[in-house]
């Protein structure tokens, strides 16, 4: 079986692309422009934003849909449900699973969400208003010890704040990933080997206390500054 990528793993690929980028510059022009062109570019979530966000209440996120119901488990192995859990909260909903190791995959999704939950912990007006659950598409693996184990390292004792969720059963994975338009792809070598590891779009989805959906985030435009500032314009409709 799989082990779940780690802390540590996560650790030491953020460091190998510092490492990386640094061994590129200090390199001739020739081993530099390759070493660049090897190396994966790092997305926007990961820097300081490049840019000046409009003022909270200055814009819309008008709404676009409606998030659908699933049954699902906690990482503490209790039945319930996705709308049980969005109820009154303004939710932040990504799709994951703890062994992706795409730098700008799951684990730009961690890292961002992670960003938000300590700003959550820092600003009343999103303390008790404000939550962040993550569906892992990777029953196989991702049991409820499993995640756990996983949130353990970003909750920072505030587990009420971000749950880390998986399904009862392959339908229900199976439907509720059509109902958010999250499609995944399990990933073969050449031979039709199952390799382990599992395409898919990243997608981060702000939802409201009324359940109604308001923005769905791709690897762009996922970055904690932007969530939050989108999270505090919605409160202030």
């Amino acid at each position: 079986m799989r082990r779940a990528f780690s802390q540590r793993a996560f650790e030491a690929l953020c460091l190998y692309l510092c490492m990386s980028i640094g061994t590129a510059l200090a390199a001739p022009d020739h081993q530099s422009h390759q070493a660049m062109a090897n190396m994966p570019l790092q997305a926007p979530g990961y820097r300081p934003l490049a840019f000046e966000l409009p003022a909270v209440g200055s814009y819309e996120r008008p709404v676009i849909g409606q998030a659908a119901d699933a049954k699902v488990i906690d990482s503490q192995g209790r039945a319930t449900s996705l709308h049980a859990l969005m109820r009154d909260k303004v939710t932040l909903l990504s799709f994951m699973y703890t062994s992706c190791s795409d730098v700008n995959g799951c684990p730009l999704a961690s890292y961002v969400l992670h960003r938000v939950m300590q700003r959550l912990a820092a600003d009343e007006r999103l303390q008790n208003r404000v939550q962040l659950l993550s569906l892992s598409f990777d029953r196989a693996n991702d049991s409820p010890e499993v995640l756990a184990r996983y949130g353990a390292r970003f909750n920072e004792q505030q587990a009420d704040r971000w749950r880390f969720l998986t399904t009862p059963d392959d339908q229900t994975l199976e439907q509720v990933l059509k109902d958010y338009n999250q499609f995944i792809i399990q990933d073969i070598d050449s031979e039709g080997n199952v390799l382990g590891s599992i395409s898919h779009l990243l997608r981060v989805y702000l939802i409201d206390e009324e359940r109604s959906l308001r923005e769905v985030y791709s690897v762009s435009f996922l970055h904690a500054d932007i969530l939050v500032q989108d999270m505090l314009t919605v409160m202030a409709d």
